[in-house]
């Protein structure tokens, strides 16, 4: 048989939404693809290589055009291998890597096509091309650069080699992570140890203890960040110290997944690409194609904010230490007590107990009554379960959306629960990129870190996961109200300082009241969230934005390090290197730990954040104006939703987009809302 014939990927699904089909879609289907797709994409360009005439259409547009099959399986294999790995596909995604770093760089940094795309750049205005065509050669013009096409022979050649171990490097990191995180999972033998958790997460733990074999015992698993949403619960303090300091060790012990060296090595390979585009440091390299330019742009943001955010966690420190101390017990606050002593103070100031709120934010309720809800309200659009439809996991939802005419919009696939077999956070991704090019609508995944209950229980959810819950469900807005011409802008496309903007502003729809008066009901009994425990979530907003802040700032800060150290710059020990770089910044605060240590930061070293996690809190200065707007201008309405729909979201990368926010806002954004927001004012 043929490969057309032979291979899922071969050929364009002919399933609704071009679904790819998951009942041929197997191990041994993504390889003979993935080279395929590979000389597939190289003859395409050769064909536009050899075309005389250099215009628009015969290079820009064919480019977009090429490479399908590749992309094809690069969508779904991606996706398979961060929701559902196992050791094949680790082995695949190892053999890959360095050889898709090769094939992007031989497109890339091919001067043929690389004086045709300049060629036209610099014809630019004489080629009368709309707004979105211009943007789409501007875009080629900049990928090209920042790739390197207009360095010289050898550093080209120095460039290739670099990219190609940087990508193996990205690819270890990432399963050792997984691997560590796994094996650092605390098994409990007294159920006594569980005191403070509710019976359902009690047999959630005895059940992942189960799935390993351990019956009779009980797993408290590892999550992606530091710490565990476990310890806000737990009132065994020797658990509770076990749980965080296994949380800290990820990726940074002396075994076969220790990430010490490999991302020392990412470090300096990254500095020394940088040298090669004339920079010094791998941030200013990156910086060149953000929305803040420059490391300085970003410093100066973070100066404002880092002060006044450990100055209010040590308040808040020295405000559990007194809960501590009245409690009778005779210790210090350490990191391990933190989440357990703010319900506690939460409760005493507020009358606030978030834990007991888990029972009114059950997992149906909460998709189809307040995520789905709020998009109705604000963008006219409705969910219909597609339980026919087969997607890469058992677990793995399929929806069909629909705009408020009844059009067919998009495919929306909702993973939600934890296993071993999962990366840990919580991230969107397509399957499908929405474009007119091909005629192709959205398909989009959210995947969730959710711990399963035991058989025929309730998922209840933590506040944390809601909002979680409703943040990625903005990512998939953004991909699924994509309306542009061209795949390469298709949704979240966009600046990286910019993507995590409107999955911020989905989050207000959380506590929005005629959102949550729809969802936050009692499981059992149909009782609606307290008016009074809603009015005391209000009063309790800032509530913990200390720690909040500190931790988040204090990652962003050593993101920034990581990634402002020169090529020639020796580093003896991770450890200390972090110690001192969050310490220069005055964030060092020991009951505070980073929200992740070098070691498990998957984002800055196999996410595609570094020198960009300092985009979060960016992009929540635009968000937190944003919020502002839509409260002034009467909130969750279909105007509303409209107007942000139109001149933002549907646009995905198509426009500049610190121009499609004043376009709008109206206005350039500003930082108070967000000093406001988190209590720093």
């Amino acid at each position: 048989m043929t490969f057309e014939n032979e291979n899922p990927f071969a050929l364009r699904s002919t399933l609704e939404y071009e679904m790819p089909d998951f009942n041929r879609i197997n191990d041994d289907s993504y390889l003979p693809a993935f080279y395929a797709g590979c000389e597939q994409q190289l003859a395409e360009v050769h064909e536009i290589i050899k075309q005389e005439e250099v215009t628009f259409e015969n290079t820009i547009v064919k480019m977009e055009l090429s490479g399908q099959v590749l992309m094809r399986m690069m969508m779904v294999f991606y996706n398979k291998s961060s929701s559902d790995t196992s050791d094949k596909l680790d082995a695949i995604e190892e053999e890959i890597a360095p050889k898709l770093a090769a094939h992007m760089d031989e497109i890339r940094l091919n001067q043929h096509l690389w004086g045709r795309i300049k060629h036209l750049y610099e014809n630019r205005d004489s080629l009368d091309l709309n707004t979105e065509d211009a943007w789409l050669l501007e875009r080629y013009y900049r990928d090209f650069t920042h790739a390197g096409a207009h360095l010289t022979d050898a550093q080209r050649e120095s460039l290739k080699v670099l990219n190609e171990e940087l990508s193996k490097l990205e690819t270890q990191f990432g399963k050792n992570l997984l691997n560590d995180t796994n094996d650092l999972a605390v098994v409990v033998d007294d159920v006594a140890e569980l005191d403070g958790l509710t019976e359902n997460e009690i047999a959630a733990c005895a059940s992942a203890a189960k799935d390993r074999g351990l019956e009779g015992k009980w797993l408290v698993g590892m999550v992606n960040f530091t710490g565990n949403p476990l310890l806000s619960r737990l009132t065994h303090r020797g658990l509770r110290e076990r749980v965080m300091k296994n949380s800290l060790l990820k990726g940074g012990r002396d075994n076969e997944n220790d990430n010490r060296q490999v991302l020392l090595k990412m470090v300096k390979l990254r500095a020394q690409r940088a040298e090669l585009f004339g920079v010094k440091t791998h941030a200013e390299y990156v910086l060149q194609d953000r929305n803040a330019q420059n490391p300085a742009n970003v410093h100066n943001m973070m100066k404002q904010i880092a002060p006044a955010a450990v100055r209010n966690a040590r308040a808040e420190g020295a405000e559990l230490q007194k809960s501590i101390d009245a409690s009778g017990e005779n210790f210090e606050l350490a990191s391990w007590d933190w989440d357990l002593y703010t319900e506690k103070v939460r409760m005493a100031k507020y009358n606030l107990d978030t834990a007991a709120m888990k029972p009114y934010f059950e997992l149906e309720r909460v998709l189809f009554d307040g995520v789905f809800f709020a998009a109705n309200k604000l963008f006219g659009l409705s969910f219909k379960e597609r339980k026919d439809i087969k997607t890469y996991h058992p677990e793995a939802r399929a929806f069909e959306v629909f705009n408020e005419d009844g059009s067919k919009l998009a495919l929306f696939i909702g993973d939600f629960y934890t296993r071993d077999s999962k990366r840990g956070g919580a991230w969107m991704n397509n399957l499908v990129d929405q474009n007119f090019l091909m005629g192709q609508l959205p398909v989009v995944c959210n995947n969730l870190n959710i711990p399963k209950p035991p058989a025929g229980q309730p998922t209840l959810l933590t506040y944390d996961e809601t909002t979680t819950l409703f943040h990625e469900f903005g990512h998939a807005l953004h991909g699924m109200l994509s309306d542009v011409k061209y795949p390469r802008f298709s949704g979240t496309s966009v600046e990286r300082d910019f993507v995590e903007f409107p999955s911020q502003v989905n989050e207000m729809w959380l506590s929005w009241p005629e959102v949550m008066d729809n969802y936050a009901v009692h499981y059992e009994t149909g009782e609606k969230l307290p008016q009074e425990w809603i009015e005391n979530l209000k009063a309790a907003s800032t509530f913990n934005e200390g720690h909040a802040t500190t931790s988040y700032m204090a990652a962003a800060i050593l993101d920034f390090a990581w990634h402002s150290v020169t090529s020639d710059q020796e580093i003896s020990s991770v450890e200390e290197f972090e110690a001192k770089a969050i310490a220069d910044y005055g964030l060092d605060y020991a009951p505070v730990p980073t929200r992740y240590r070098s070691t498990y930061f998957s984002h800055i070293f196999a996410g595609g954040y570094s020198a960009g996690y300092y985009g979060y809190i960016w992009s929540e200065v635009l968000d937190a104006d944003t919020v502002d707007w839509f409260k002034q201008n009467g909130g969750l309405t279909r105007a509303n939703g409209d107007h942000f729909r139109n001149t933002l979201l549907a646009r995905g990368g198509s426009l500049n987009s610190m121009q499609m926010f004043r376009n709008f806002r109206g206005r350039d954004a500003t930082i108070e809302p967000l000093l406001k927001r988190r209590g720093l004012i």
